[in-house]
């Protein structure tokens, strides 16, 4: 039962103190290497492809940066200096410096992309990408990648990059810093989606440079 008021309005929500049926937690969720192959070489119904170059490197470079949509559209390329990207980025309110390490895939990627604009990223009209005009573009290569049922949204290539932090010799402390996320979700991250030899020889690079120092 709820009270209600001499209005007859209800004074109280009755749905309060009921838990949530499902959580929205995606950190977990990952696109591989295969996934963002074929969406790479989706195909239009003209046999155009879906995701032309513009769209590829966003793609590229939100799999190895691990930022958000709405910081990877205004990344410049000031923002890229001798040994990190560092940038003032953050969700809500909470602002904070992400430094990301310019390891070598990292470096690749930046390489393969021609400086058409400040930012980084540009659409095919040399133009910075709006968050709007992104997404379209990411819908649209789903759409023709024939990923209707697929649940992988382009926010999910956020873990895809903690992966990449790590096989390239991350800890999963700093990958944890980087991505403003819990250690332990990093950790389920890397048990789930990077093979056992190669977390073997990260984990051993790790050790022996310890020893060393």
């Amino acid at each position: 039962s709820y009270a209600v008021d001499p209005l007859g309005k209800i004074a109280s929500n009755p749905c309060e103190g009921i838990k949530r049926l499902y959580s929205t937690d995606r950190s977990e969720i990952i696109w591989t290497d295969s996934d963002i192959a074929e969406f790479k070489a989706a195909r239009t119904l003209q046999d155009k492809l879906a995701c032309p170059p513009e769209l590829a490197h966003a793609v590229d470079l939100a799999a190895h940066t691990g930022l958000r949509l709405g910081d990877l559209i205004r990344l410049s390329w000031s923002h890229v200096q001798d040994d990190a990207i560092v940038l003032r980025t953050g969700k809500s309110k909470h602002q904070r410096e992400a430094i990301i390490p310019l390891y070598d895939d990292l470096r690749a990627i930046l390489d393969g992309i021609p400086k058409r604009a400040t930012t980084i990223l540009t659409s095919a009209r040399c133009k910075p990408w709006t968050a709007s005009g992104l997404s379209t573009a990411v819908q649209r290569a789903k759409a023709a990648a024939k990923w209707d049922e697929r649940d992988l949204h382009f926010h999910d290539l956020r873990g895809t990059a903690a992966t990449k932090f790590y096989i390239a010799g991350l800890s999963v402390r700093v990958i944890a810093e980087i991505m403003a996320w819990e250690e332990q979700t990093v950790e389920k991250i890397i048990r789930r989606y990077v093979g056992r030899q190669a977390a073997t020889k990260a984990a051993i690079a790790e050790l022996n440079s310890r020893k060393a120092r």
